[in-house]
C-alpha cells in the first residue's frame, strides 16, 4: 500500500484526534455521574437547569385519569327505561289476602277536604267473642300494609309476625285482632293512587291532606259498621301506630278499654318533621314525580330510593351500625368509588332499592305529612273539629283545599297579624287538656333510649301529660341502650323486651 500524501495524512490524523477527544469527553461525563457531588461552599446557591414546561393541553392526547364508572346510576337509568313498556310497580296492583270495607258515606277531614266515599283494607286473626269485647285494633307504621301476620289467605310472614299468634304478645287464642291499611295508603285503602268517584280518574295530588285523626275516624267507622264493635279491648300501635293508638283513645274514649303506644309521641317535634320534610323534597325533585301525576308512566323510583335511604338513617342507631359495619368497605381490594363503597353505604343502597317500588310515592308524601301534623293539643283538635263541622252546612262540591299561590316564608318570632304562639307552659297545658279524655283509660307507654326519630323523652312526655291530666293508670317502660341498640326499629325486632310487657299489660285485669 502506497503512502498517503501529506495533506491526506494530516486530515486523517485530525479525524482520529477528534474521535479520541469525543470518547474522552463521554468517559469523563460517565465518571462524573458515578462520583458523589461535591458539597457546595457555604452561602452558595446551586445552579439547576429548570425542567422543560409541560406541553399545552391542546397538544395532549389523553386525560390525566380515566373516567370513573357509576354502576349505581346505571341501575337507576336501566330501571327508568324498563318502565317505558313494562308493568307498573306491584303497589299499584291489588295484593291478595285482605278484605275491603267500603263506606258510601263521606268522610270530612280535619283540614277542609272530603272523601265522598272510601275503602279500608283490613285483615283479622282470632275469633270475635259473643259480646264482641275481645277485639284489639292494631295500628301500623307509616308504610305498612294490613298484613301484620300470616294466615291462610296470605301465608307470607307479616310485619309483626312474631308478636301475634297463640301465646304471643297478642294472643289470638284470647283476642280478635284487626289491622288496617290507613287511608292515604296504597295497599287497598283509599289513597292518592285510588280512583276519584267524581270523575273516574286517579286522585294523585288532588287527594286531600289527611291527619292521623282522620285515619282513626275512618277506622272507627269500620269497627262500628262492619263489625258492630262498640268497645275495643285495646288499641295498640308503634311509631305512627303509637300516634294512632292515642288518637283513637282521645277521640273515642268510650270505645276503648286500654291503650298501648310504643315509640310514639303526643305531638310531632321539629327534628322528626325536618327529616320527613327532607324525604318529601328529595322525592318531589325527581322529574318523574310530575307533581303527582305519574301513574301509568315512569314512577319516581330514584326519588323514592333516596327518600327511603334518608328515612333508614333515622330508624336505627349509631351504636348498632358501629357494631354491624364499622368503617369496613364492601371490597377493600378495589379503589374507593362515589357509588356505595362502605358497608353502611351498601346497606342504605339495598334498603332504598328494596323499598322504592313497594310503596306509592304519593302515599309516602301524604302519610308522612299526616305524621308531621299530629298534635293532640286541645286547641289543634278544636280547630279541626270546627273545620269539619263547617262542612256539614257547606256544599261539599265547593270545598277547596288549595294552598296560597306564594310559598310561606320564615317569620320573625313576633308578627302582629298572626296569632301569638303559645309559650312552653301554655303549650303544655294545652296538651294536658287535649289528652284529658284519656284520664280514666289504662295506658301503656314504651320507649327506647337509642331511638333518634322518636326519642325516649317524647314517650316520657306522654306519661307526664297523662298523669298531669289525672290519669293514675299509666305504665311506662324504657328500654336502655344496654337492652336494645336497634333504635326506632326496636318495636319490630325485640320480641322479648317489647312483646313481654305488652302481653302482660293486655292480659292484666283493671
Amino acid at each position: 500500500m502506497g503512502r498517503l500524501p501529506i495533506s491526506a495524512r494530516a486530515m486523517r490524523s485530525t479525524r482520529l484526534l477528534r474521535t479520541v477527544s469525543s470518547s474522552a469527553k463521554v468517559a469523563q461525563a460517565v465518571a462524573m455521574q458515578a462520583q458523589p457531588a461535591a458539597p457546595h461552599p457555604p452561602n452558595s446557591v446551586p445552579q439547576r437547569t429548570p425542567p422543560p414546561p409541560p406541553p399545552p393541553l391542546s397538544q395532549t392526547r389523553a386525560p390525566s385519569n380515566a373516567q370513573m364508572s357509576f354502576p349505581c346510576l346505571d341501575v337507576l337509568e336501566d330501571r327508568t327505561r324498563s318502565f317505558d313498556n313494562g308493568p307498573e310497580p306491584t303497589y299499584s296492583r291489588n295484593l291478595t289476602g285482605f278484605e275491603v270495607y267500603h263506606s258510601s258515606q263521606p268522610l270530612r277531614l280535619d283540614n277542609g277536604g272530603i272523601l265522598r266515599e272510601f275503602d279500608i283494607a283490613y285483615e283479622t286473626w282470632g275469633n270475635l267473642n259473643d259480646d264482641k269485647s275481645n277485639a284489639i285494633l292494631l295500628h301500623t307504621g307509616l308504610s305498612a300494609s294490613s298484613h301484620a301476620h300470616s294466615h291462610t289467605k296470605n301465608p307470607a310472614p307479616g310485619w309483626w309476625e312474631k308478636f301475634i299468634g297463640p301465646g304471643c304478645a297478642i294472643d289470638i287464642n284470647k283476642f280478635f285482632v284487626i289491622c288496617t291499611n290507613v287511608i292515604g295508603g296504597c295497599y287497598g285503602s283509599s289513597g292518592p293512587s285510588s280512583i276519584d268517584p267524581a270523575d273516574g280518574e286517579r286522585y294523585a295530588t288532588r287527594f286531600p291532606i289527611i291527619t292521623v285523626d282522620d285515619m282513626t275516624r275512618a277506622q272507627h267507622r269500620l269497627l262500628t259498621v262492619q263489625f258492630g264493635i262498640s268497645k275495643l279491648h285495646a288499641s295498640v300501635g308503634a311509631s305512627m301506630g303509637g300516634m294512632q293508638s292515642l288518637s283513637f283513645g282521645t277521640q273515642f274514649p268510650e270505645s276503648v278499654g286500654r291503650i298501648v303506644s310504643i315509640s310514639g309521641c303526643a305531638r310531632s317535634h321539629p327534628y322528626s318533621i325536618a327529616m320527613r320534610h327532607t324525604q318529601r323534597q328529595v322525592l318531589m325533585a325527581d322529574p318523574n314525580w310530575r307533581r303527582g301525576f305519574y301513574y301509568d308512566s315512569v314512577p319516581p323510583h330514584a326519588g323514592m330510593k333516596l327518600a327511603r335511604e334518608i328515612a333508614t338513617i333515622t330508624y336505627r342507631s349509631g351504636p348498632e351500625w358501629e357494631q354491624r359495619f364499622g368503617r369496613r368497605r364492601a371490597d377493600p381490594r378495589k379503589l374507593p368509588a362515589l357509588c356505595a363503597d362502605f358497608l353502611i353505604e351498601t346497606y342504605l343502597d339495598h334498603q332504598g332499592e328494596k323499598f322504592c317500588l313497594e310503596y306509592d310515592a304519593n302515599s309516602l308524601l301524604y302519610v308522612s305529612k299526616a305524621m308531621d301534623l299530629f298534635d293532640l293539643s286541645l286547641s289543634t283538635r278544636q280547630k279541626a273539629f270546627d273545620t269539619r263541622a263547617a262542612l256539614y252546612v257547606a256544599d261539599a262540591d265547593t270545598v277547596s283545599c288549595t294552598l296560597p299561590r306564594n310559598p310561606y316564608k320564615e317569620q320573625p318570632e313576633v308578627v302582629a297579624d298572626i296569632p301569638r304562639q303559645l309559650n312552653f307552659d301554655e303549650a303544655r297545658e294545652d296538651l294536658v287538656a287535649g289528652m284529658g279524655p284519656l284520664r280514666e283509660t289504662p295506658v301503656f307507654v314504651l320507649g327506647v333510649e337509642s331511638d333518634i326519630l322518636f326519642p325516649s323523652w317524647q314517650q316520657k312526655e306522654i306519661v307526664d301529660v297523662l298523669r298531669d291530666s289525672g290519669n293514675n293508670k299509666v305504665e311506662h317502660v324504657e328500654l336502655g341502650s344496654d337492652v336494645s341498640v336497634y333504635g326506632h326499629d326496636t318495636f319490630l325486632l325485640s320480641v322479648k323486651d317489647v312483646g313481654e310487657p305488652v302481653k302482660e299489660f293486655l292480659e292484666k285485669d283493671f
